[in-house]
């Protein structure tokens, strides 16, 4: 993944130890520096110390560096009681996710003074914040090694990539939705009123053409790319001729996305492409899902935009799978069936198992291009980005991923607490039978970067609201 950039501001207050303060600066950079997936833009350059404190001049100078190196979010951590006023106007004008936490203090000293002050200063900054209009994330004043402030750091990366991912969606959408798919309907103009979310339109036929020409060109990227599938799935010599279309086809999405640096792709998957190029797009969607380019069935823009989501809060260590809830099992209550007629990630298949080519097994024409297979169960996150009416949610829950009967295309049985109350839920909110999963349960990370997306409001199912914030508090594990 593209490192995030994170602006570091360690903050103390003239009255408290400056020496104390510089010590817990070291600490906690160190600290940051074990996490290979940030770059961390620090103000060192600014004064002699490298900490925020009284100073309008130092603050605009903090800033300015800040947006000069486009960081994606900015950590406070008060070394001491801190410079509430600094702080806010520094976090107001960079106008990113902002973490606020101090390392807890010790006690009073022999002769009864106090180093740091640290949790006091907390409370300050916290209410100049909310004066300032600054959303922020915080963590309980805790040691620099406790776990419930590791996990809680950690979490605010995950909220903070989402949030980065969000602000810069472009959705490449090939064709328009399938005619019998009013569920999937978007309001276009007001995803980019609300949310800056860009979607660019092309036709199937625009696809088409690309298609064909680079079937004939027999290139030597071609090649690779049909070398790739016939590695990752199970293929007979009789495939070889759909093999190279659906290669070809992947390559065509992959030119149009890259060159409209598009981030996800809705595609009109059927039925116009089956009569027109004589395929399917499924393994296509896979494997360029596999690759870091989520790509949506029957044009769904928002479950294109759930994919995304999901894919950043596992900081894009871990591919995202688009699935329809189908389902539910006669013999367990709480179990449901996930599938599609084949675009699941071909890397989520068990370790030594492989999918294998088919033709489609549904439709009448029977056309080649997806892949079946069970993928791996354990623990996961379902997500939902819908909305109607002006009012946008995101539904999410964990789940855990369980073997099953056997299903055509790709597919997934997994386990919730409580399966009537998901349903009830995904019926009555303004969600359909699409659901974006991930192998990782990314609720907390997601509940939290919906802080930072003015317009849309987290609807958590599993944990709920009250068990996350616990949960962030360290309250529960």
């Amino acid at each position: 993944m593209e490192k995030l950039k994170i602006g570091y501001a360690p903050t103390r207050r003239f009255t408290f130890s400056a020496e104390d303060a510089r010590r817990y600066k070291d600490l906690i950079y160190k600290f940051m520096q074990q996490y290979d997936c940030i770059e961390i833009v620090d103000i060192d350059d600014i004064n002699e110390e490298g900490l925020l404190y009284d100073s309008t001049e130092m603050a605009s100078r903090v800033s300015e560096k800040f947006i000069a190196n486009k960081v994606d979010a900015v950590f406070v951590p008060h070394c001491n009681f801190g410079t509430e006023d600094t702080v806010a106007k520094v976090c107001k004008a960079v106008g990113k996710p902002v973490l606020l936490w101090g390392p807890r203090d010790e006690n009073p000293l022999e002769n009864g003074f106090r180093l740091r002050d640290t949790q006091c200063g907390l409370f300050a900054t916290g209410k100049v914040l909310r004066r300032f209009n600054v959303p922020f994330t915080y963590i309980p004043n805790t040691s620099v090694d406790d776990p419930v402030f590791i996990r809680g750091f950690e979490n605010f990366l995950r909220a903070a990539n989402v949030v980065k991912a969000f602000n810069k969606i472009r959705i490449l959408q090939i064709g328009p939705r399938p005619s019998g798919f009013w569920s999937v309907i978007c309001n276009e103009g007001e995803l980019i009123e609300k949310f800056g979310i860009q979607i660019y339109p092309i036709s199937v036929v625009e696809l088409q053409l690309k298609t064909e020409e680079i079937e004939k060109s027999d290139s030597a990227e071609l090649k690779e790319a049909i070398a790739a599938i016939e590695k990752t799935v199970k293929c007979r010599p009789e495939d070889a001729e759909s093999v190279k279309r659906v290669a070809s086809l992947k390559l065509a999405m992959r030119y149009y996305a890259d060159r409209e640096l598009c981030t996800a792709v809705a595609i009109q998957c059927w039925d116009a492409m089956q009569k027109s190029m004589h395929i399917m797009p499924c393994l296509a969607n896979a494997l360029l899902t596999d690759e870091g380019l989520p790509v949506s069935c029957e044009t769904d823009i928002c479950g294109a935009v759930s994919e995304i989501m999901a894919y950043a809060a596992t900081l894009e260590q871990t591919p995202p799978f688009l699935a329809d809830l189908t389902v539910r099992q006669t013999t367990n209550d709480n179990v449901e069936l996930l599938t599609h007629c084949g675009n699941f990630p071909p890397s989520l298949v068990p370790s030594g198992c492989q999918t294998c080519f088919n033709k489609h097994f549904l439709f009448d024409d029977h056309c080649p291009g997806t892949h079946e297979g069970e993928i791996r169960g354990g623990e996961l996150t379902m997500v939902r980005f819908d909305g109607d009416h002006g009012d946008y949610q995101l539904f999410m829950g964990k789940c855990r991923g369980v073997h099953g009967k056997f299903s055509r295309g790709t597919y997934l049985y997994v386990e919730v607490n409580d399966w009537p109350l998901w349903e009830t839920k995904l019926v009555e909110g303004p969600y359909i039978h699409h659901c974006a999963g991930v192998h990782q349960n990314i609720v907390p990370a997601l509940y939290e970067a919906c802080k930072y997306i003015p317009g849309l409001t987290p609807d958590p199912v599993d944990p709920t609201e009250e068990e996350i914030k616990a949960w962030m508090r360290g309250s529960i594990h």
